[in-house]
C-alpha cells in the first residue's frame, strides 16, 4: 500500500487547522449571555474565527507560524460596535479646534484666537464641540465675542450636540445671511433687540451658514477617514453605523478599502428624503459587502435637549409654554418612512424628546401593519426622554433603541432643570427597556460624546455623572450591569445592523473581531471601570493595535 497520498492528506488536514492568530491566557467573554467571561483561548484563521474553548484544545491550533498573544489575564471579547457615529466627522475634528472643555467664556475666546493665529486669511475654523453649560449661568455665545479675533476667518463651531452653532460675522458675510434672512421649517435663529442674528443657528437653520463652508476634497476627506480609523481601532472600535452619512463618506470608504486600509466595518446611513435614490443604487448595485455597506436611511424628528430643540408633550420646565422644534413635519415623515419601507430598507430616525419618540414609534407601527409582518430592525437614535407607556412599545414592535450611555452622564448635569423631576425617571432608561424586552444598541454619537465605548460601558453602569455630583448615580433605578453593557456594544449592534450572524458573538466562523482589554471589566471596581484600557484590536483576523 502507497502511504504517501494518505501522509500527504493528513499533513495538508493538521496545517489546515493552524491559526493565523491566537490569544491565550485571557477571560474569554464570547457575548452570548450576560454571564462573567471564563478562563481560556481563541484561535483565528483567514479572517475568521476557528476555535474558541479552553488553553489545552486550543493549543492544537498552534503552529510554527502561529502569532500568539498573551492577554495577561485581561478580557478576551468580541469587537466594540459603536451603533452610532459621525464618522469621518470624527476624523476632521480630531484636527479641528477643540472647544470642549472650555470652562469659561473667556476660555473659549482665547482658543479660538489661538488657532486663528495659525491660519491662512479666508480658511475657515471648524469643529469646536462647546458646552455653554459649563459657563456661569450658561449664557450663549454671540458673534460679538469671537469677531475681534477672528476678522479674516469664517468661523462655524458647533455646540457638542451638533444642534447648534455660532457662527461669526465673516461666516455670515460669507452665507449672505442677513437681518432679513428667514429661520428655515425645522430651525431656528435667534436675534438681538434690533433683529439681527446674534450668531447662533439651531437644527436646520444652520444650513444657512453650512452651504457657504468649501466641500473638503476627496484627499482630505480620506485623511479624516484614516484618522478615525487609527482612532477607533485604538479603543477596541471594530464596527460602527455612520449616521447622516453622504455619498462623498461612501466614496471615500470604497476608496479606503480598495486599498486594503479599512480597519472597521461600516453600515452607512444617508438621509432619509432621498431614499429614492438609495433605494435605487442598492437594487441597481447592491448594498455592499462586510466591509462597507448601505446599512439605509435616517432622518430627524427633532433636535436637543441641550440645545432646547428636543421636542415634548409638556413645556420645558425653564421656559414657560416652549415644547421645542420639530425637525420635519410628521406628514413627511410618515411618507418618507412609508416609501422607505416600501422598497426594502432599514430606518434609523433620531428622536429625544418624549413627543418625537411617540410620534416616531406610531409611525413605525402604523407602517408595519398597513405593509405586513418582515425582519424591519426599525431604529429610533437616541431615544433619551420616554414616557413610561411608550417604553414597552419597543420590545413589542421589536425597535431598536439606539442609544448613547456617556450623554446621559453629561445631560444629568443639567437636563433636570429643563424637563423637571418627574420626566427624568424614564431619562435613558436602559434597565426598563432591557426589562421590557427591547433591542437595546449601544454607541457614542461620536463627535458629540468621546468615542471610546469603555466610558459608555462604565456611564450605562455607575450613572455618575461627569461634575460628580451623582456618585451613587443619576437615576440610579436605570443602571445596567456590565455584561448587560457589553451585550448592548457588540451583539445588540450586529443585531440593529443585520450582522449578527457575521460578527458581535464570538463563536467559530464569526469573523475574527476581538479585543483584549488588560483587565477584566467584570471585576474592575464600578468607578474604575473608565481606567480600563485595550492591550489588542484585531480586526478580520489583523491586529490593527497594540498597546504601547
Amino acid at each position: 500500500m502507497n502511504l504517501r497520498p494518505v501522509l500527504l492528506l493528513l499533513f495538508v488536514s493538521a496545517c489546515s487547522h493552524k491559526a493565523d492568530i491566537v490569544v491565550t491566557n485571557g477571560l474569554v467573554w464570547t457575548g452570548l449571555s450576560t454571564g462573567r467571561g471564563q478562563l481560556g483561548a481563541v484561535a483565528m484563521r483567514d479572517g475568521k474565527l476557528l476555535a474558541v474553548g479552553d488553553s489545552a484544545e486550543i493549543a492544537r491550533h498552534i503552529g510554527s507560524k502561529t502569532k500568539v498573544l498573551d492577554a495577561h489575564g485581561g478580557l478576551v471579547m468580541p469587537g466594540f460596535a459603536d451603533g452610532h457615529t459621525h464618522f469621518i466627522d470624527g476624523g476632521f475634528q480630531l484636527a479641528w479646534i477643540n472647544l470642549r472643555d472650555a470652562a469659561t467664556p473667556q476660555e473659549f475666546v482665547r482658543r479660538i484666537k489661538a488657532y486663528a493665529a495659525n491660519l491662512k486669511p479666508g480658511e475657515w475654523i471648524l469643529g469646536g464641540d462647546w458646552d455653554h453649560t459649563l459657563w456661569p449661568g450658561s449664557p450663549l455665545p454671540t458673534h460679538q465675542w469671537i469677531d475681534s479675533v477672528t476678522p479674516n476667518n469664517p468661523v462655524f463651531v458647533n455646540r457638542l450636540d451638533g444642534h447648534m452653532v455660532l457662527a461669526n460675522a465673516a461666516a455670515m458675510r460669507a452665507a449672505k445671511v442677513t437681518k432679513d434672512t428667514p429661520a428655515p421649517v425645522g430651525g431656528e435663529v435667534p436675534r438681538d433687540a434690533h433683529g439681527d442674528p446674534i450668531g447662533i443657528f439651531k437644527d436646520n437653520a444652520e444650513d444657512l451658514i453650512g452651504r457657504a463652508i468649501p466641500a473638503p476634497s476627496a484627499e482630505q476627506r480620506d485623511s479624516a477617514l484614516a484618522r478615525a480609523l487609527a482612532h477607533a481601532a485604538s479603543l477596541g472600535v471594530t464596527a460602527t453605523g455612520h449616521m447622516s452619512a453622504s455619498w462623498a463618506d461612501l466614496a471615500s470608504y470604497k476608496r479606503l478599502e480598495r486599498a486594503g486600509r479599512m480597519t472597521l466595518r461600516v453600515a452607512l446611513y444617508l438621509p432619509i428624503e432621498d431614499w429614492r435614490t438609495v433605494s435605487d443604487s442598492v437594487h441597481r448595485d447592491g448594498a455592499g459587502d462586510d466591509w462597507v455597506r448601505i446599512g439605509g436611511v435616517k432622518g430627524y424628528m427633532d433636535g436637543s435637549a441641550g440645545s432646547r430643540t428636543a421636542f415634548f408633550f409638556e413645556p420645558f420646565s425653564d421656559s414657560a409654554g416652549y415644547r421645542g422644534l420639530m425637525r420635519q413635519p410628521e406628514s413627511d415623515m410618515r411618507s418618507w418612512v412609508g416609501a422607505a419601507d416600501s422598497s426594502g430598507l432599514q430606518i434609523a430616525v433620531h428622536a429625544i424628546g418624549d413627543r418625537a419618540n411617540a410620534m416616531i414609534l406610531a409611525i413605525y407601527d402604523s407602517v408595519a401593519r398597513a405593509h405586513g409582518a418582515r425582519d424591519r430592525r426599525l431604529r429610533v437614535e437616541h431615544a433619551q426622554h420616554l414616557r413610561p407607556q411608550d417604553i414597552p412599545r419597543f420590545g413589542a414592535q421589536r425597535v431598536v433603541a439606539s442609544m448613547q450611555p456617556y450623554h446621559a452622564i453629561d445631560d444629568g448635569r443639567w437636563v433636570e432643570k429643563r424637563i423637571g423631576p418627574v420626566r427624568i425617571k424614564t431619562t435613558y432608561a436602559f434597565r426598563t427597556l432591557l426589562d421590557t424586552d427591547a433591542p437595546l444598541a449601544f454607541g457614542s454619537d461620536w463627535t458629540v460624546a468621546p468615542l471610546d465605548p469603555i466610558l459608555g460601558v462604565y456611564a450605562a453602569v455607575t450613572r455618575r455623572t461627569l461634575d460628580g455630583t451623582n456618585p451613587g448615580g443619576w437615576v440610579p433605578e436605570q443602571k445596567i450591569s456590565v455584561g448587560e453593557a457589553l451585550r448592548a456594544y457588540t451583539y445588540g449592534n450586529a443585531w440593529a445592523l443585520f450582522m449578527d450572524q457575521k460578527w458581535g458573538t464570538l463563536a467559530p466562523n464569526r469573523y475574527a473581531d476581538v479585543v483584549v482589554l488588560d483587565r477584566d471589566l467584570f471585576t474592575v471596581p464600578p468607578d474604575s471601570l473608565g481606567a480600563v484600557r485595550v492591550r489588542y484590536t484585531i480586526s478580520g483576523g489583523r491586529v490593527v493595535y497594540q498597546k504601547p
